[in-house]
């Protein structure tokens, strides 16, 4: 039994079990965050746009059974603006910020001055048509 607790115990104290707990529990304070933008400010814009807030109570009926369509609309909808919400605010703002972090890319091929294929800045003769070709160091500028 002993034995268990240290397995247990190593387990949890592990850095990645604690980064994963850390993670859960900042994403879902964040999905709180953008779940209240998309329905206290998203939404009732686009109601006021729509003049429809709320679809919930669409339904039709076969056969005396009634489908209640308008909770799926309402939620595929919440996904959709979700989705852009994070797209637009987070994921777009973050590569831009991380492509600057990294800087401009220095391109690692070259055109072959015969038949204008890419070929590797260091290549001494052209895979496509063979032609003799000048090496570049990688990182130069292209000339």
């Amino acid at each position: 039994m002993l034995r268990l607790l240290e397995d247990f115990k190593a387990f949890v104290l592990r850095g990645n079990v604690i980064d994963l707990a850390v993670g859960v529990v900042v994403g879902v304070a964040f999905g709180n965050v953008v779940h209240a933008l998309v329905k206290d400010l998203i939404t009732p814009l686009i109601a006021a746009l729509g003049a429809q807030p709320d679809f919930a109570n669409l339904a039709f009926t076969v056969h005396r059974s009634k489908f209640l369509y308008g909770d799926f609309v309402d939620a595929a909808l919440d996904f959709l603006i979700i989705a852009a919400v994070v797209y637009f605010l987070v994921v777009t703002p973050m590569s831009r910020l991380t492509s600057l972090r990294r800087g401009p890319e220095v391109p690692t091929t070259r055109k072959c001055s015969e038949c204008l294929s890419e070929i590797p800045k260091e290549a001494r003769r052209c895979s496509y048509c063979a032609s003799p070709q000048v090496p570049e160091a990688v990182g130069s500028p292209a000339a």
